[in-house]
């Protein structure tokens, strides 16, 4: 629960009488954005009528939430907990004892969602939750019967994200949050049972503040960056019998340097255990000394891609059990004799499966895993390490057969100037040469740093049922192929990343077997602006695009930055596009495709939530004025209890259906 993704501002709303944002209370209320443009739920729906046909699997089989999914086990493997979906879509909390068989409704999930959830000991569980997608969290926290809810950090318009959980103390933890100044966090020792919060970190540089932090799990600070100029990292450490904090190294956004974790037992306390690419492409685990700011052993690499992380077994003295990687698809490497016979069980039992565990008991003698591959949504197993036995806990969506579903098949191809790019191409069952499928290009957001992976991906299978493959391309720029694949996206938006589309379309049409007058575009977040800017720079490439919460204008997108990306501006003028360049701000005009819409001749559907924090509703209010000023008839879908995304239930199948009845109009 450590990582969450960085968002933004808030303006708060209620719609009295309708959840998905139609508002028709006579109460007066301030709705986000133009609430002229937003198309009519008749209108929606006239679009959705355009897909007819008889298909094995409706959206709802695709985008309805799962009715029962999430599950985790309790620190000592006696109690399951899971979400459970009710009659009105909500998706409760439930834990189980697993000796008894008896389960208990442990929280109720209401107007807002429960975002995360997770134990932090055998009677205590923390969730998080916002305000209809401001991503603002805030964290609470409940027994596992139900008793003692507790609103720990109930702090408007501040963000909290959880550091670490604690060996000695388990009803605390550590957390972050920008409570003394929006654009800053600092950590506190939190308390879950009363609430009591103790800051121990004051970050009093605000120009050059502290950007991150690195506690071990008995609470002590070990660590943290220093982010000054904007673009500078440097390290700050501490060994356990040390006094003050001391620099270890200075590198710039460019490299990484990330402590994983701690070497307890080191009694120095000067060995962590790293993750870094300083020197080097690919980022690689070393265990490092911290006092003489040197390797002492590379642990684990890999030649084509960036390692990920690593596990222990605190039961065997921290001994590592396995690292991990993302390649063409989520590899876990085994390490240690216990994990490889282990692990060897498991892939024995879930052959050609990806298997992630979810849960590791404190004596690690229960497992939970999740499996799954890009046909198999995902199954629960759980496996007895006494008794050597799995068993089958849930089939999360057991009304999607796996022989139905489509290959998700890795690809790699050459740019026009030699790069070698990756991504991923879905075929539907009836793809052949002589009956060429609709190509829907789907670009992925971030855009750096970020990528596509191989999975179950509901979207691209809804797709693949209907008839149309997808293209994902994880263009330069992407993360995990190294620190120069990233760095080529540098000052490449609307430029060499759209050449990458576009020489995945040509390599895609090279198999035969792609309708090359049936292609569309489709993308979120970034992905959104990489649709809109393809439709100015090749409108007569894409017969239909869909712009889902996509940035169209870099000089409104940088003025509506939530505080907190405010420190990060240099780096982002150094990625992106610096609007204080002469020369970078012609090519901000040139690539902002709402300065440019008059570029644009495909049809086009826009999507937005309208509580967005990071891309805010006034990005897609002005591409849709721009285009309707111009004629074009222009969709226009607007949730106003969303933000980055749509994650409500109905929302989502609403998207789905409008978005393939806007396909069916323009490929079919």
């Amino acid at each position: 629960m450590k990582q969450f993704i960085q968002s933004g501002l808030f303006i708060m709303l209620i719609s009295i009488q309708s959840i998905q944002g139609q508002t028709k209370s006579s109460t007066l209320i301030k709705l986000p954005g133009d609430t002229t443009l937003p198309s009519t739920e008749v209108q929606l729906r006239k679009i959705a009528s355009n897909e007819k046909g008889n298909f094995s699997y409706r959206v709802e089989d695709y985008f309805s939430k799962p009715q029962v999914s999430e599950f985790q086990l309790s620190p000592d493997g006696k109690f399951i907990s899971f979400r459970q979906k009710d009659e009105y879509g909500q998706r409760d909390l439930y834990v189980k004892n697993i000796k008894t068989g008896s389960t208990i409704k442990v929280l109720t999930e209401h107007k807002e969602l429960i975002r995360q959830y997770s134990w932090i000991n055998n009677n205590r569980i923390i969730y998080l939750q916002d305000k209809g997608g401001d991503e603002n969290y805030q964290l609470f926290a409940i027994n596992r019967d139900g008793t003692g809810s507790k609103a720990l950090t109930p702090f408007p318009k501040v963000r909290v994200s959880i550091l670490q959980q604690l060996k000695n103390d388990t009803n605390s933890l550590i957390i972050e949050m920008n409570l003394n100044n929006p654009e800053i966090f600092e950590p506190y020792h939190l308390n879950t049972l009363t609430g009591k919060i103790k800051n121990l970190f004051k970050n009093t540089d605000k120009k050059n503040p502290a950007s991150s932090f690195d506690f071990d799990r008995n609470g002590i600070l070990r660590a943290y960056n220093i982010r000054y100029n904007g673009t500078q990292n440097k390290l700050m450490y501490k060994a356990l019998n040390d006094k003050t904090f001391r620099p270890v190294n200075t590198s710039s956004w460019k490299d990484q340097f990330l402590i994983l974790d701690f070497d307890y037992t080191d009694p120095s306390g000067n060995n962590v255990y790293v993750l870094s690419n300083i020197d080097r492409d690919k980022s690689t685990i070393f265990l490092y000394d911290m006092k003489h700011s040197k390797v002492i052993k590379t642990l684990f690499e890999n030649k084509s891609f960036d390692a990920g992380g690593l596990a222990f077994s605190t039961q065997r003295k921290n001994t590592i059990d396995y690292y991990t990687f993302t390649g063409e698809r989520n590899e876990m490497v085994p390490a240690s004799d216990y994990f490889k016979n282990l692990y060897q069980k498991f892939n024995q039992k879930f052959r050609h499966k990806a298997i992630a565990i979810v849960s590791v008991t404190d004596n690690e003698d229960k497992y939970l895993l999740a499996v799954s591959s890009d046909r198999l949504y995902q199954t629960y197993e759980l496996y007895d390490a006494v008794k050597d036995e799995f068993t089958l806990i849930k089939d999360v969506m057991p009304q999607l057969k796996e022989n139905d579903m489509a290959t998700m098949h890795p690809i790699h191809f050459q740019t026009r100037d030699g790069l070698v790019i990756y991504g991923y191409l879905t075929l539907p069952n009836s793809a052949s040469r002589e009956n060429p499928v609709p190509l829907i290009v789907n670009p992925h957001g971030g855009p750096y740093g970020e990528r596509d992976n191989w999975r179950f991906n509901p979207e691209t299978q809804l797709f693949a049922s209907r008839g149309y493959a997808t293209l994902q391309i994880n263009y330069r720029g992407s993360g995990g192929y190294g620190k120069a694949y990233l760095l080529k996206g540098s000052k490449q938006i609307g430029r060499e990343m759209l050449n990458d589309l576009e020489d995945g379309i040509a390599f895609a049409l090279q198999q035969g077997l792609i309708n090359k007058d049936k292609i569309a575009i489709y993308g979120g977040s970034y992905g959104g602006l990489a649709t809109l800017g393809s439709l100015v720079k090749t409108p007569a490439l894409y017969k239909c695009a869909v712009d889902y919460v996509g940035v169209s204008n870099l000089f409104t997108f940088i003025n509506s930055f939530p505080p907190y990306w405010k420190p990060l501006l240099k780096q982002f003028y150094e990625q992106w596009y610096n609007p204080e360049n002469p020369q970078e701000h012609q090519i901000m005009t040139a690539v902002s495709p709402a300065l440019n819409a008059d570029q644009i001749k495909t049809p086009l559907l826009v999507v937005q939530g309208a509580n967005d924090p990071r891309v805010n509703i006034n990005e897609s209010d002005q591409m849709v004025k721009k285009l309707r000023s111009r004629g074009f008839e222009t969709p226009y879908l607007v949730r106003y209890n969303e933000g980055h995304g749509f994650y409500h239930e109905e929302n989502r199948i609403a998207l789905y259906q409008t978005m393939l009845g806007f396909f069916a109009k323009y490929l079919k």
